[in-house]
């Protein structure tokens, strides 16, 4: 597919966290990343507020295994709380993205180089990303490398089909929408031969509204500005 990449993603841990676990303070991930954590990864290899990054499939490469921890968050109103946090356990997933233009974001139509952005895109990716990786927390590192879809042996590439159930599917941010309305999404997720294809964003059917939002502004100096300390940077 076109201005495509792929690579895989690694760690000790993650913690995709399930919402409806966050209300006690003790936290659950789900048992796959979401769409939105993945599009999270990729943005961390490489973000331009010009683009926008859909997140094509993952593949799930090594055993679903949770591990629960004692933690002491830090609480609201000051001092410390027990709380147990299940986590997932040595995770490796392969992933497949690309990147369209922001139809929203007109007043970065002087950005819209396909070339220029692919081309730091897969740069990012053999760098192991642009900034730090993270698998749905802080607290858990992620480690990135290219790599080809589909090769290697994936632990779940015989079974047929296996269904994780109505979960979320991501953010709608009002830059990517032209509503000035942040929103979740939900969808069911499948997993076939151990590969999860996700639908686009938009073919998204069950969508909540959260909070009212607006659009953040960028002009061309601004951009300018922020390519030149770049440049900068990779020749340091």
């Amino acid at each position: 597919m076109r201005n495509q990449i792929e690579f895989e993603v690694s760690g000790n841990y993650a913690l995709f966290t399930d919402p409806l676990t966050k209300i006690g303070g003790e936290k659950m991930s789900y048992q796959i990343p979401t769409y939105q954590s993945l599009k999270g990864i990729v943005e961390s290899i490489y973000w331009k507020p010009t683009i926008m990054w859909i997140i094509d499939e993952v593949r799930i490469m090594n055993p679903i295994q949770t591990e629960s921890k004692g933690i002491r968050p830090i609480e609201y109103n000051g001092g410390n709380t027990l709380a147990y946090y299940t986590y997932l356990r040595d995770v490796r997933y392969q992933v497949r993205a690309h990147f369209i233009f922001n139809p929203h974001r007109e007043d970065l139509a002087f950005d819209r180089n396909e070339h220029k952005h692919h081309n730091i895109a897969k740069r990012a990716v053999n760098a192991g990303g642009r900034r730090d990786i993270f698998l749905g927390a802080r607290e858990c590192q992620g480690y990135v490398e290219a790599c080809n879809f589909g090769e290697g042996e994936g632990a779940y590439d015989e079974i047929d089909e296996l269904s994780f159930g109505a979960m979320v599917h991501g953010i709608n941010y009002p830059d990517e929408t032209g509503r000035n309305m942040l929103e979740t999404r939900l969808w069911t997720a499948v997993m076939k031969n151990g590969v999860i294809r996700f639908i686009r964003p938009d073919e998204c059917t069950i969508v909540r509204p959260l909070r009212e939002m607006s659009v953040k502004e960028f002009n061309q100096i601004q951009s300018v500005d922020v390519l030149n300390e770049e440049i900068g940077l990779e020749k340091g």
